[in-house]
């Protein structure tokens, strides 16, 4: 982790970490960074399967406690030796419920670690924040699926509404479904009605929260060749949900374990998430399924942060933190931003938030080899740690980005599978006045203090003083020129 040396003072980049004792696995992440859009500095996870027995005894088993221990004393110890300042440990539905839930609280003492059982409440409002926190915008319903309960809560406006807990997770559903053919949906749809929540997604989204819908959605993503290998925003609509629960009563569990990215622990259960969520939007009525990356880890420091940080855009905070770290002057991103936007007055706030983004992440690839810089960008936008926008946003980026950094005109793969031409077209005209602003100024920020780029009457106008006129130099003029013919335009220096 290169947080210290033998017999150093500790130190420590991480910020908080949370172990996370779950029904099916328990997890410490560790995390560094913006605290409005945290960096996973460490993540692992045991499936010790603490609910695996409680349909059938209302126990935590004796492997499962044993590996619970394992897990607990290691990640104690990780957390010391890293230093991390703010380590917190939560269990939900196992612990909550096992007659013997005591035992493994005092096994997690023991190794130094406090635990806070959450209710099922409790659970559904850190997935909601959780949701809220990666996509700020939601509206519709979370659902959190673990390995002992289902949370449901409605998310709007920022704010979550009403919230319920069903013990519906994945580890209880081959007992339900055991007792016969439609039991399973038999009982979702009682249980929904029972707590009044029959048809109140219609038409709205179930944002979905959980390692086991991930994992089916990254079954989907392989088997339609999805360009790009990112769960968080993939839509699934109920069609594309009632084709996955044929495939997987006829694909063989040999063969879902070579799909890339899917973990071989979530292979057993995955028919059972993909029989629960179907049920569930069909009794929900909703209308599709989006994936969300974040859950009730993150929406456990979401919630704790200061309002007006978490009032905050994750997507631009995120794109700020990746500038100046790898940028040569951390204001580069917004003075680019500000410079260039004089040219382009008709873009929607969508697209002013995109460009922005662009901008913030323009100097990522100055240390790069110079004939993969352009790539350099690519890769960062599209495949980088970024919430709050979708695979359309990722790929317009990621187009700013490969024009600014040398890659010409073209559009590479598989941007154009991801965003429409037009918006492709928009964003390269932004990398090439990203680009003259990048020359223009040598990296430093005076240059782009002092001059000014606007829509004139003769066309594309640099204003620069007498005492800069010398900032004008052959490579400038060329860039000047090349922004100027995409916008259909000429070039003109205008000296105040």
């Amino acid at each position: 982790m290169g947080l210290g040396w033998p017999g150093s003072t500790p130190t420590s980049i991480a910020h908080s970490a949370i172990v996370d004792i779950g029904s099916n696995s328990i997890r410490l992440v560790v995390y560094g960074g913006p605290e409005r859009i945290p960096a996973i500095l460490f993540n692992e996870k045991v499936l010790a399967g603490l609910g695996r027995a409680l349909a059938g005894t209302g126990a935590i088993d004796a492997d499962a406690m044993a590996a619970a221990r394992a897990a607990l004393e290691r990640f104690a110890w990780l957390t010391r030796e890293m230093a991390v300042p703010r380590v917190r440990t939560v269990a939900t539905a196992a612990v909550r419920d096992a007659a013997n839930g005591a035992e493994l609280i005092a096994l997690a003492h023991a190794a130094g670690l406090t635990v806070e059982i959450l209710s099922g409440e409790e659970e559904a409002q850190a997935a909601g924040h959780g949701v809220l926190s990666a996509i700020p915008q939601a509206d519709g319903i979370v659902g959190d699926l673990g390995g002992g309960s289902l949370e449901l809560v409605r998310v709007k406006d920022g704010q979550l509404g009403e919230r319920v807990s069903f013990p519906l997770g994945v580890l209880r559903l081959g007992a339900i479904r055991a007792k016969g053919a439609g039991e399973l949906d038999r009982t979702v749809a009682r249980m929904i009605a029972a707590a009044g929540w029959t048809g109140q997604g219609q038409g709205l989204p179930l944002y979905l929260v959980g390692g086991s819908w991930r994992a089916l959605a990254r079954l989907d993503m392989h088997l339609t060749g999805y360009p790009l290998p990112i769960a968080h925003g993939y839509a699934l609509s109920p069609a594309r949900i009632s084709a996955l629960r044929k495939l997987l009563a006829e694909m063989p569990r040999a063969d879902l374990r070579l799909v890339p990215n899917l973990s071989g622990g979530r292979v057993p259960t995955l028919d059972h998430a993909a029989a629960v969520l179907a049920y569930a939007v069909r009794h929900l009525g909703c209308a599709t399924t989006v994936i969300s990356a974040y859950g009730l880890r993150e929406g456990l420091l979401y919630a704790a942060l200061p309002a007006k940080v978490r009032a905050t855009d994750p997507l631009l905070v995120a794109a700020h933190d990746e500038g100046a770290r790898q940028g040569r002057f951390a204001e580069h991103g917004d003075l680019l931003h500000r410079w260039i936007a004089p040219l382009f007055p008709q873009d929607d706030p969508a697209m002013v938030r995109l460009r922005h983004t662009a901008c913030l992440l323009a100097d990522v690839g100055w240390h790069a080899n110079p004939e993969f810089r352009a790539e350099r960008g690519v890769e960062i936008a599209l495949h980088g740690n970024w919430v709050a926008v979708d695979a359309a946003g990722r790929a317009i980026v990621a187009q700013a980005l490969h024009c600014c950094l040398g890659g010409g005109s073209d559009t590479p793969e598989p941007l154009g599978r991801l965003a429409p031409p037009d918006a492709l077209a928009i964003a390269r005209r932004w990398g090439l006045a990203m680009r003259l602003g990048q020359r223009l100024s040598g990296g430093v920020a005076a240059p782009l203090k002092r001059t000014a780029l606007r829509r004139g009457a003769g066309g594309v106008e640099l204003l620069v003083t007498g005492a800069d006129a010398s900032l004008y130099g052959e490579a400038v003029q060329k860039r000047h020129k090349a922004l100027a013919t995409a916008l259909g335009m000429e070039a003109a220096l205008v000296t105040r």
